[in-house]
Formats: C-alpha cells, sequence, structure tokens
C-alpha cells in the first residue's frame, strides 16, 4: 500500500504531499492544477523515463519520494532487496526517492542505499500498477490483449507457455545448426579432405614421443663417425689392455689385488674390497666402451638414412606443431575431428530427422496452449460483457476469439522461409510450422492471435476494438478488464489516470460504483474529473492553485470540503446552495450503494 507521496520540484508543484489510505482515493482539481504530475511522479517511481523538461524552472531538481507498506509482496521482493543492499524500516515500510536533475541525470533510492533505476522499478512494480490514458491505446494492440487473455487464464496457461517455449527453444537451437551444417556442407567435406590427408600423412610416418630429440642427438653423434670411432676404440683399449703395449687398468688393477693378498700385512688387505670394487667399476666401462664403438655403423649409409627420417619429422613440425609431442597431440585431435565430421550420427540426414521430432513437439505444445487460450476466451468474453452491463453498455459484449496466426503462404516444409525474406525480419519472426493442420507463424507466444471484439448491441457484428470502440468505450472495456482481472488476494496498489475520459452520466456512477468494488482488495488511487466517480472515493485530494496562481497545492479533503468540491466538480457551483444540495445528495447517494 502506499502511504505517502512526497513531490518536490516536480512540475507545477513546488512542494506537496499527501498521505493515501486503503481503499478507494480521488485526485480531482482544475484542469492544469497538477494532477498529472501526481501520476508522472508514481511513473518516476516505477522506473520510468527521467524528463528534465519537468522539472520546475528554478530548482535544480526534482525529487519524489514514496512510503510504501509492505505486504504479501514482502517475500517476493526481499532478494532484491538485500542484494541492492536495502531493507525496510522496522514498521514494514519501504522508502522509494526517484531525483531527476535539471540535466538530464537521474538517481534513485531504495530503503536508504543508493540503486539502478532499474532495481526501484523491479520493486515498486510489483506493488504498483498504472493505468494512464495511453493505456486505452495500448490495448488495441494485439499483443496487450493475448497478454490480457493470458493473465486471466492463470497458471495452466502460464506452464503451457513455459512448456512450449522450452521446446521452441530447442527447435530454434536445431534448426540453426541444420541450416549452417547445409549452408558449410562445403566448407566441411574440404575440411575432411584436410583432415583425412594429415592423418594419412602422420600415419605413414608414425612419429613417436620425443623422437626429434633423440634423432638430433644421434645424428650429432654420428656426424664425425671416425672421431667418436678412435675414441671410444682407445679408451677400451686403455681400460681392458688391448693395446700395442699390452697393458691395460683392468690388468694393472689385477697386479695391485695380487701384491695386497700376498702382502701377510692387515692393513693392505684391508684395501682388498675397495679393488675389487674398482676392477668391477672398470671391467664395466670397458664393456659399455665396446658396445658403443660395436653398435657404430661401419659407413655413413645408417647417418643418410638418419637424415631423411629427421627431414620427414621436421616437415611434420613445421605443418602441424612446433614439436613432435605437439605433432601428436594434434594428430589425435584431428582424428577426433575427422570421426566427428564423418560420423552418420551427426549426418545432416539424422539431424534433419531430429528437428522434425522437435518441430512436432512445438506443434503439439502450441496445438494445446490455444486449447487452454480458447477455453479461457469464452470465460473472459462472458465476464467482461457482465461487467460492461453495469457501465451502462447493457446491450453490448465483448467477444474474445483465439486464432491461428495463419502464415501467408505455405512456406517450406522445413518450416523456414527462403532465403529471400529481407535480413531485416529476424530468424525468430520467420518461424513457421505446421499447427492443427495449417501453416502458422510460432513466435515466443505461440501461434495465436488473440483479438478482442465488441458486439455493441444485439444482432450488431462483432468488429475488432481497434476499428469500433470510442475512446469512452474503450476506458469502460478497459475497466471491466481490471475488474475481472484483479486477483481477489488484494495488496497491490492500482492507479488509474482519467479512465473514466469521454464518459459521463449513469456510465460514470457505474465507473465509480466498479472502482469502489476494486477497492475492496486493492488500493485504488483514481485521477478524475467526474464527480460522480469522486463520490465513491474512501478519500478525497484535490489539486488546486495557490493565490498567485502559479504553484499548485495538495490538501486532503473531508466534509464540508468534500462536498465543495464535488460541487465545483458538477457545474462549478461550488458557493450555491443548489450547487452544494446536489453534492450532498450525490455523495449520500454513492456512499450508502459503497456499504451495500
Amino acid at each position: 500500500m502506499l502511504e505517502e507521496l512526497s513531490i518536490s520540484g516536480l512540475g507545477v508543484l513546488e512542494n506537496a504531499s499527501a498521505e493515501f489510505g486503503p481503499g478507494f482515493t480521488v485526485l480531482t482539481g482544475e484542469t492544469g492544477a497538477g494532477k498529472t504530475m501526481v501520476v508522472t511522479s508514481l511513473h518516476l517511481l516505477s522506473g520510468g523515463r527521467a524528463d528534465a523538461s519537468r522539472v520546475r524552472t528554478g530548482h535544480s531538481k526534482a525529487i519524489v519520494e514514496g512510503r510504501f507498506r509492505l505486504g504479501d509482496e514482502a517475500s517476493a521482493i526481499s532478494e532484491l532487496l538485500e542484494s541492492a543492499g536495502a531493507e525496510a524500516d522496522d514498521d514494514a515500510s519501504l522508502i522509494a526517492v526517484r531525483t531527476v536533475g535539471s540535466d538530464g541525470r537521474s538517481r534513485a533510492h531504495l530503503g536508504g542505499r543508493s540503486v539502478p533505476v532499474g532495481v526501484l522499478g523491479q520493486v515498486t512494480t510489483s506493488m504498483l500498477t498504472i493505468h494512464g490514458q495511453n493505456d486505452q491505446l495500448r490495448l488495441l494492440r494485439a499483443d496487450q490483449q493475448r497478454a490480457a487473455l493470458d493473465r486471466f487464464a492463470g497458471p495452466g496457461v502460464a506452464a503451457a507457455i513455459e512448456v512450449y517455449r522450452n521446446a521452441r527453444s530447442r527447435w530454434i537451437h536445431l534448426a540453426d545448426e541444420l541450416a549452417q551444417r547445409r549452408a558449410s556442407s562445403f566448407e566441411l567435406a574440404q575440411e575432411a579432405d584436410r583432415l583425412r590427408f594429415a592423418v594419412q600423412e602422420l600415419d605413414a610416418i608414425d612419429p613417436q614421443p620425443d623422437e626429434d630429440v633423440a634423432l638430433t642427438a644421434t645424428i650429432k653423434r654420428l656426424t664425425d663417425l671416425e672421431t667418436v670411432r678412435a675414441a671410444g676404440a682407445h679408451g677400451h683399449a686403455l681400460v681392458s689392455g688391448d693395446g700395442e703395449d699390452g697393458a691395460g687398468v683392468i690388468a694393472e688393477l689385477g697386479q695391485v689385488r695380487t701384491l695386497l693378498e700376498s702382502s701377510g700385512d692387515e692393513g693392505l688387505r684391508a684395501l682388498l674390497p675397495r679393488v675389487q670394487e674398482a676392477l668391477a667399476v672398470v671391467t664395466d666401462l670397458a664393456a659399455d666402451l665396446a658396445g658403443i664403438v660395436g653398435s657404430l655403423p661401419v659407413d655413413a649409409a645408417e647417418l643418410d638414412q638418419l637424415l631423411v627420417r629427421q627431414s620427414e619429422l621436421k616437415s611434420l613440425t613445421r605443418k602441424y606443431a612446433p614439436d613432435i609431442n605437439g605433432v601428436r597431440q594434434w594428430w589425435v585431435q584431428a582424428r577426433a575431428r575427422l570421426a566427428e565430421i564423418d560420423d552418420p550420427v551427426e549426418s545432416i540426414e539424422e539431424l534433419v530427422e531430429t528437428v522434425a521430432a522437435v518441430a512436432a513437439e512445438v506443434a503439439a505444445a502450441a496445438s494445446a496452449l490455444r486449447v487452454l487460450r480458447m477455453a479461457a476466451a469464452k470465460e473472459l468474453g462472458e465476464r467482461v460483457t457482465e461487467e460492461l452491463g453495469g457501465l451502462a453498455m447493457g446491450d453490448a459484449a465483448l467477444q474474445v476469439t483465439v486464432v491461428p496466426d495463419v502464415c501467408a503462404d505455405d512456406g517450406p516444409p522445413g518450416g523456414e522461409y527462403p532465403a529471400g525474406v529481407p535480413s531485416a525480419v529476424s530468424p525468430a519472426m520467420r518461424r513457421t510450422l505446421v499447427v492443427d493442420g495449417q501453416r502458422c507463424h510460432v513466435g515466443g507466444h505461440g501461434a495465436d492471435i488473440v483479438e478482442f471484439a465488441l458486439v455493441p448491441h444485439r444482432d450488431a457484428v462483432p468488429l475488432p476494438i481497434t476499428k469500433s470502440a470510442s475512446g469512452g468505450e474503450l476506458s469502460r472495456v478497459m475497466l471491466a478488464l481490471e475488474v475481472v482481472l484483479a486477483s481477489p488476494d488484494g495488496g497491490s496498489v492500482m492507479v488509474f489516470d482519467e479512465v473514466d475520459a469521454g464518459v459521463g452520466g449513469r456510465a460514470a456512477v457505474e465507473i465509480g460504483r466498479r472502482l469502489a468494488r476494486l477497492a475492496r482488495n486493492h488500493q485504488v488511487i483514481v485521477v478524475t474529473h467526474l464527480p460522480q466517480v469522486a463520490a465513491f472515493a474512501d478519500h478525497h485530494v484535490v489539486i488546486g492553485k495557490d493565490a498567485g496562481g502559479r504553484t499548485s497545492t495538495v490538501a486532503t479533503l473531508a466534509g464540508e470540503e468534500r462536498v465543495a468540491e464535488l460541487a465545483r466538480m458538477l457545474a462549478g457551483l461550488g458557493d450555491t446552495e443548489t450547487g452544494r444540495a446536489h453534492a450532498e445528495e450525490l455523495l449520500t447517494t454513492a456512499q450508502a450503494d459503497r456499504i451495500r
């Protein structure tokens, strides 16, 4: 519930504040007094666009502050408040502030914290619904009519829409993938040929882990083959004693061992284990030298083979990776990619079948949604027609129809328009499917067109309200819809800005009666020029001009003051006995009607 609204520097309002109670509150006043500024301030609190031209001349900024009493919506917005660092007061009230500078800059505060305007709008719109004069025009739009029907239909349709959207999202994703696969089939074929050639080349060469490093070391050693052979043979001769002098380290160590064994001295004999160990090491060294020398090629033919192998490996590292280990990794990835391209499971033919299956799911979901909407449309039409009867449109009826959103042409069997469709049309808007035997556009909200048609009197031909309804009729249709759509649980704040425009007489009385009924479960705030509507209110706030006529004032009326304002609204007769008598009679009758 909106408890208090303070406005500073906005339009004709220099400093004004008003308190709002539960139930039905009307805002009245002369034309130009500033009633629209109150609605504008609520739009600002709802995250509406800031207009610097609205800042009052001589003020650096306009400030709007609203105090809301939280009810059932507290739990719904608690997460938003917590994420923004805002919090309600101890008395469960929440203060929202919007500031608009004369330079166009806008600031928002919620629960004592600075927040983005979008967050302010998310919180306040969960509590506040504003119906301005432009809402009558929005009611003429097909999407608004569909939204009203879906809102009336309730959770059943909401769940069906969710099922439909999930299926449609999968279908669009798969259909786009299919289109991409078809468009890139030539490129994929070229990629497969390149990969196949590369894999065959790698299979033939079969590089081993770290082979390039080992091969480089081997080639470096074999480049000076005779020098390596001579060094190895000479070293072996020195160790084993195979040289010209016949002496070698092994033989010398053998003599040392013999001398120590025959010395008879315990100190010398204690060195025998070390001599034995040295003899074993030298013997192993001689064997290793002999093995190396023996493994060396007799000529350079083997070196040539190794150089050829090195050239093959270098050709791979030039094409695929900096080293052989990287080449092997690319080899594995190339095999996997080639398997993916050539995998029959991922073939275009199978993808076509998958797209068709998911498209069938979308069509079925769209059909199920249509059935639910058609059932709800009949009930909505009957309920609104009943309300129109109470709004002095007793012979009128509202027909709500749900028809397929039929495509102008049959379209291609794949469910998409040809490539010649203008690029300005998004792919999602070009989607079509056969639903219940007809090719339809399948948009984000289904495959249906919802249309409100007004039957002005019995036996008349129903005509869309876009063509047949006058301004006053539109006002009453919108009010009837709001009464029907209003949640019985209540709790929200509903603001109507001259919803009674173009209406008078008995219809005005009925509008006041309906607004009073709506206020039983909601806080209703109405800007009106009609005394018949104002008389039904629980609270009456008047916006007037000060003595100088340059600044507007806001005051809550009661008793004789309210009677005087109603008299002024009746015919400008606020200061006459006749005017007051008419106003008192109107107020008494309306208030008695509210009690019934």
